[in-house]
């Protein structure tokens, strides 16, 4: 397994790999073979960004039993949008707008394509996941359900911050069966293996890819489990995946 993480310092923007709170720097993009510089830096010493720059975000919801509730079993996976420009560092705010009155968490395992793929096979698809990484589909429910809703989920889960994403990207993880925990000041809020998908990655990236080419660097949250909660300024959220790490981040 390799983690991959995206940061910066000085002003300068890297990625890298990151073993035991130790960064070694890579000279090119996340996509490209592997090489060095030679320069080895510690956590604390930089700051961490989204651990790619993804093209689009796409998302599925309802995809956890635990969260269905008493709603019908979907008989596809059920995809929205969240634009690039919602996308949160790890450690930085979630930004409630002032008029937004029931913003909640969503603790997500999130796919990042590392080919091209369209029409893909479940094969291919499989084959297309370059790593995984941890998200949070930060939704207001207001304007996706209650009284406020709107038409499409443009701000619902499109805010700018909506979208915290990493804090590394980590391959060759057995990621359909990962525990993923979510925490609210500490308090474990969501705790469900990704064996409880209801469309697992390959089934989701292949429907994905019949109405739309996905290209490397794009991300694919692929829905929370359980129940949700009501944020308020304040509260920091965490979301943890075995073998992944802890995604964190305050809430403003």
């Amino acid at each position: 397994m390799t983690a991959f993480v995206r940061f910066q310092q000085d002003h300068r923007s890297a990625y890298g790999t990151i073993h035991e709170n130790k960064i070694s720097e890579l000279r090119g993009g996340l996509f490209d073979v592997p090489e060095y510089s030679g320069r080895e830096l510690a956590l604390g010493d930089v700051t961490l960004l989204t651990p790619c720059v993804p093209p689009k975000i796409v998302a599925v919801g309802l995809n956890y039993k635990s969260h269905l509730g008493a709603r019908k079993m979907p008989e596809n996976p059920e995809i929205f949008y969240k634009p690039v420009s919602s996308l949160q560092n790890p450690g930085g705010p979630i930004v409630i707008p002032e008029d937004a009155v029931d913003t909640h968490f969503e603790g997500e395992l999130v796919a990042v394509i590392g080919k091209t793929v369209r029409n893909a096979s479940r094969a291919e698809a499989e084959a297309a996941v370059f790593g995984v990484t941890c998200g949070n589909d930060i939704s207001d429910r207001n304007w996706q359900s209650g009284a406020a809703k709107d038409l499409q989920w443009w701000r619902a889960k499109g805010c700018d911050t909506f979208g915290p994403l990493g804090p590394a990207i980590v391959t060759g993880l057995d990621y359909p069966d990962l525990a993923l925990t979510t925490r609210v000041n500490g308090e474990v809020l969501q705790h469900q293996r990704t064996s409880d998908l209801i469309f697992d990655i390959p089934t989701v990236v292949s429907f994905i890819s019949r109405y739309l080419t996905l290209v490397p660097g794009d991300v694919v949250y692929t829905g929370t489990p359980g129940n949700t909660q009501r944020l308020k300024p304040g509260d920091v959220v965490e979301v943890e995946i075995e073998g992944i790490g802890i995604l964190r981040n305050p809430v403003a």
